[in-house]
């Protein structure tokens, strides 16, 4: 290391963003709005077949995956966005892989078991992680990674349980990939609650797809520094996404 080295002041780079949403809310669709978007389809996910995007063969193996992330840091293009739809769909393929290598044929014997494939199979997150921020470090590419959400119960140790979405994929993995992330996303329909005549509260949801920016104990959210300085809500657009960060960045100024 060398002095000459060091450097001063805020880095302006591309983000990495996970996007979590509702099937059918326009995941894809908001990710095809991204600068020169390229996408990586993984097997089991068909949102972009009516969209006019540039995608890669159907990734059908962890080992596919790698080489198209390998394909795009090797080879020179004009893409500037890597979009991997979606990380649900990926996660099998990530046990299946580890499995192969493993010579067992589940997650759960990874390891001699006791939950120790989960814990491996985080590496393999690790290295598309590494592969994503190569192209971002060397290419100058951004990344979103897609993912499906389920509602569990989270147990809140200070207060009353409560149902909350969560990204649908295993939970070790989840908290690598949000650690990793520089803004977490969530896509869903607005929900407005309102009374009835007698006083009892409903939830009328309607039409309205909102992106949510920040965490709320019902849903994922968040980002590091002008990712986390957003407004909550959204349109769900990545024109709209883009404009609130050019706004937050001026005002930061």
């Amino acid at each position: 290391m060398n002095i000459a080295d060091i450097k001063h002041g805020i880095q302006n780079r591309p983000p990495r963003i996970v996007l979590c949403g509702v099937e059918k809310i326009g995941k894809s669709t908001f990710a095809a709005g991204a600068p020169k978007p390229i996408f990586l389809p993984v097997k089991g996910e068909e949102g972009i077949d009516a969209l006019a995007v540039a995608r890669t063969p159907v990734i059908e193996t962890y080992a596919e995956l790698m080489d198209a992330i390998g394909m795009l840091a090797e080879q020179e293009h004009k893409y500037e966005t890597i979009v991997i739809d979606s990380i649900s769909a990926l996660e099998p393929l990530v046990w299946e892989h580890l499995c192969q290598t493993s010579g067992v044929d589940s997650i759960e014997k990874v390891g001699g078991g006791f939950g120790k494939g989960y814990v491996e199979a985080v590496g393999l997150w690790r290295e598309i992680m590494a592969g994503l921020d190569y192209l971002r470090d060397e290419k100058g590419m951004g990344s979103i990674l897609i993912g499906h959400v389920v509602v569990r119960t989270f147990t809140d140790p200070l207060a009353e349980s409560y149902d909350a979405y969560e990204v649908d994929i295993h939970k070790k993995a989840a908290a690598a990939i949000f650690r990793w992330s520089d803004c977490i996303l969530f896509a869903n329909n607005k929900v407005v609650v309102r009374e009835d005549d007698a006083g009892k509260k409903k939830g009328i949801q309607r039409a309205d797809r909102v992106l949510f920016t920040q965490r709320r104990p019902a849903h994922m959210g968040g980002g590091r520094g002008i990712y986390g300085q957003l407004p909550y809500e959204l349109e769900l657009t990545f024109d709209a996404f883009a404009s609130a960060i050019e706004k937050a960045t001026k005002q930061g100024e």
